[in-house]
């Protein structure tokens, strides 16, 4: 119980180093100059004007610009896709077209070779009798 109790107070005791400025994280509009002449530091208050209110349309405008880019290279991709497929089935078709054709050529070989074969014991058979 001592340990856990200890462990406990030791894990406590380390978080509050690293919550120190009381930030869990660090913002996105951190800037190290803040904290290195605390006396110097001035803070102004700033009222949003229309300039940031336009740089934020535009911001707004290059997203969805960024996203109709992406939307038609996307749609290009499926384009080459289905062109692909497409070379794909009628190889494939020529393929199986050849696959018989050499299956049918291959039969139709050994059927010759083998009337060769008879033809030639047949003449053999006619020496022999002839002798």
């Amino acid at each position: 119980m001592k340990k856990i109790v200890l462990t406990l107070t030791l894990f406590a005791a380390l978080n509050t180093v690293a919550f120190a400025d009381g930030n869990a994280f660090t913002p996105l509009n951190f800037n190290d100059t803040q904290y290195g002449n605390a006396s110097s530091t001035t803070y102004t208050k700033t009222t949003p004007s229309a300039s940031s209110a336009e740089g934020d349309a535009v911001g707004n405008g290059n997203i969805q610009n960024a996203i109709l880019q992406l939307d038609n290279a996307q749609v290009d991709i499926r384009n080459d896709l289905l062109n692909c497929k497409t070379k794909y089935a009628d190889v494939d078709a020529q393929y199986k077209l050849i696959k018989n054709e050499r299956k049918a050529l291959k039969k139709q070989t050994t059927a010759i070779e083998k009337r060769i074969k008879e033809i030639d014991r047949a003449k053999e058979k006619i020496r022999k009798n002839m002798l």
